[in-house]
Protein backbone atom coordinates (compact mmCIF):
# COMPACT_ATOMS: atom_id res chain seq x y z
CA UNK A 1 0.00 0.00 0.00
CA UNK A 2 0.93 3.44 -0.64
CA UNK A 3 1.53 6.13 1.60
CA UNK A 4 0.48 9.52 1.38
CA UNK A 5 3.90 10.92 0.73
CA UNK A 6 4.06 8.43 -2.01
CA UNK A 7 0.80 9.39 -3.16
CA UNK A 8 1.27 13.05 -3.60
CA UNK A 9 4.99 12.05 -5.87
CA UNK A 10 2.81 9.86 -8.38
CA UNK A 11 0.08 12.08 -8.53
CA UNK A 12 0.89 14.43 -11.45
CA UNK A 13 1.92 10.88 -13.48
CA UNK A 14 -1.49 9.88 -12.36
CA UNK A 15 -3.72 12.67 -13.51
CA UNK A 16 -1.21 12.41 -16.87
CA UNK A 17 -2.05 8.86 -17.43
CA UNK A 18 1.80 8.01 -17.45
CA UNK A 19 1.69 5.29 -14.47
CA UNK A 20 1.87 1.26 -15.19
CA UNK A 21 -1.48 -0.97 -14.71
CA UNK A 22 -0.05 -1.96 -11.27
CA UNK A 23 1.09 1.43 -10.37
CA UNK A 24 -2.55 3.37 -11.37
CA UNK A 25 -3.65 0.38 -9.29
CA UNK A 26 -2.09 1.11 -6.30
CA UNK A 27 -2.59 4.84 -6.14
CA UNK A 28 -6.42 3.86 -6.86
CA UNK A 29 -6.59 1.85 -3.88
CA UNK A 30 -4.83 4.53 -1.88
CA UNK A 31 -7.36 7.04 -2.64
CA UNK A 32 -10.11 4.52 -2.28
CA UNK A 33 -9.21 4.22 1.43
CA UNK A 34 -7.96 7.77 2.04
CA UNK A 35 -10.16 10.81 2.35
CA UNK A 36 -7.15 13.52 2.76
CA UNK A 37 -5.82 11.82 -0.78
CA UNK A 38 -8.72 11.82 -2.31
CA UNK A 39 -9.33 15.78 -1.32
CA UNK A 40 -5.37 16.50 -2.28
CA UNK A 41 -6.39 14.99 -6.04
CA UNK A 42 -10.06 17.16 -6.32
CA UNK A 43 -7.41 19.98 -5.56
CA UNK A 44 -5.05 19.11 -8.20
CA UNK A 45 -8.03 18.62 -10.56
CA UNK A 46 -9.07 22.10 -9.57
CA UNK A 47 -5.54 23.80 -9.71
CA UNK A 48 -4.48 22.70 -13.15
CA UNK A 49 -8.58 23.41 -15.05
CA UNK A 50 -8.25 26.92 -13.10
CA UNK A 51 -4.90 27.33 -14.55
CA UNK A 52 -5.67 26.10 -18.08
CA UNK A 53 -8.72 28.26 -18.20
CA UNK A 54 -6.51 31.65 -18.06
CA UNK A 55 -5.49 33.61 -20.88
CA UNK A 56 -2.42 32.85 -22.83
CA UNK A 57 -0.19 35.96 -22.61
CA UNK A 58 3.45 36.48 -23.65
CA UNK A 59 5.61 37.07 -20.21
CA UNK A 60 7.86 40.23 -21.04
CA UNK A 61 11.44 38.80 -21.67
CA UNK A 62 13.12 40.43 -18.52
CA UNK A 63 10.41 38.05 -16.55
CA UNK A 64 11.12 35.04 -18.87
CA UNK A 65 14.44 35.59 -18.75
CA UNK A 66 14.63 35.54 -14.86
CA UNK A 67 12.04 33.06 -14.32
CA UNK A 68 14.41 30.62 -16.43
CA UNK A 69 17.54 31.65 -14.13
CA UNK A 70 15.75 30.91 -11.20
CA UNK A 71 14.37 27.53 -12.24
CA UNK A 72 18.32 26.64 -13.37
CA UNK A 73 19.50 27.78 -10.38
CA UNK A 74 16.35 25.26 -8.35
CA UNK A 75 17.19 22.76 -10.63
CA UNK A 76 21.03 22.77 -9.80
CA UNK A 77 20.63 22.51 -5.84
CA UNK A 78 21.40 19.22 -4.48
CA UNK A 79 17.83 17.33 -3.11
CA UNK A 80 16.29 18.56 -6.35
CA UNK A 81 15.54 16.82 -9.49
Amino acid sequence: MLTCRELTELITNYMEGRLSFRERLRVQMHLGMCRHCRRYLQQMKSTVRLLGSLPVGALPPEMESELMRRFADWKGKPGRG
